[in-house]
């Protein structure tokens, strides 16, 4: 599912990837536009290069939904209050439809308006836990693992703690540096220096 790669590949939060609306994805840039992250802030993140194609072909499928939707006469997305003010059409245009839109639609039996919202979380969860399960894994694994992944895999790489902060969408910086706990794994992930000396040159056999 390319939504979870994008929780691992981009540092998003569950409900900000399946809060993405179409005009938050840039594709020119290889960025995704968070709005209202967790403190009601804005961010941008990476889209990684391995997710243009997959998510280019997972927004033609909806595309395709959202239009046969016009056509029967329905498709209207729930829009910030001020934008649906302003613009009262904008909640049939395909740049305000959600990247990840549930699969039925919802019905205003007073108004027999339909639409569609976003994906409900549970069904992201509830496939990983599946994944898991199948996996036999015994680590306890979640959506939000996937993020956790995200800054662990930066901080190993060597990137700069104030770029990841702001990629995660981090208030404070010891949020942040709390991954790098993750790092200091004790005498397992050190290198002994006799390891050191064998990789770098062949090993001499011969009596102990």
């Amino acid at each position: 599912m390319v939504g979870c790669e994008l929780l691992h590949g981009s540092g998003l939060r569950l409900m900000e990837c399946l809060t993405l609306r179409v005009q938050h994805v840039d594709f020119g840039s290889r960025t995704l536009l968070v709005r209202g992250g967790k403190g009601a802030k804005d961010r941008t993140t990476m889209l990684p290069a391995v997710l243009v194609a997959p998510l280019e072909g997972h927004l033609a499928r909806v595309r395709r939904i959202h239009e046969q939707d016009v056509a029967e006469g329905f498709n209207r997305v729930v829009l910030p209050e001020a934008i649906a003010r302003k613009y009262p059409s904008a909640a049939r245009e395909w740049t305000w439809q959600w990247v990840f839109p549930q699969e039925r639609r919802w019905v205003n039996h007073a108004t027999r308006e339909q639409g569609r919202h976003h994906m409900d979380p549970s069904i992201p969860q509830r496939a990983v836990r599946t994944a898991v399960q199948r996996a036999r894994l015994t680590k306890r694994i979640s959506c939000h693992t996937f993020r956790h992944s995200f800054a662990t895999h930066l901080l190993e790489s060597g990137q700069d703690i104030r770029t990841i902060q702001e990629l995660l969408g981090h208030s404070d910086l010891r949020t942040t540096m709390i991954y790098t706990h993750v790092l200091n794994r004790g005498p397992g992930g050190v290198l002994s220096p006799l390891d050191q000396l064998t990789s770098a040159r062949p090993r001499l056999h011969g009596p102990a």
